[in-house]
């Protein structure tokens, strides 16, 4: 069974820094895109950054380049979102998800069909 788990959410204030992580398991993760998504209250769910199956490349949403970056690490199967210089509108669930197709550009929630259960993450003073 395909699976991933997110970690590393929590309350943060503004300016600061938080590393989510998303470990998979029941699949070749070598040969998944990973992607991490977020959707906040009352908002569509966004792509901000994906990496192709081989961790070369990578894809960052405008808001987040910059502030967040995306590795991955195959001996260990996690992915890792790092999460610099943290705003209120950061603020939402944040999901890893694995794309079978591959495909890491334009990071698009619905070419991704392996999802994990999501972990909040929450910028305030």
């Amino acid at each position: 069974q395909s699976q991933l788990v997110e970690s590393g959410g929590g309350l943060v204030q503004p300016g600061g820094s938080l590393r989510l992580s998303c470990v998979a398991s029941g699949f070749i993760f070598e040969n998944y895109a990973i992607g991490w998504f977020r959707q906040a209250p009352g908002k569509e769910r966004e792509g901000l950054s994906c990496i192709d199956s081989s961790g070369r490349s990578t894809n960052y949403r405008t808001s987040v380049k910059g502030r967040f970056t995306i590795s991955r690490d195959s001996a260990k199967v996690t992915v890792y979102l790092q999460m610099n210089s943290l705003k209120p509108e950061d603020t939402a669930v944040y999901w890893c998800a694995a794309s079978q197709k591959g495909k890491w550009y334009p990071c698009d929630y619905w070419d991704f069909e392996v999802w994990g259960q999501g972990t909040l993450v929450t910028v305030s003073s």
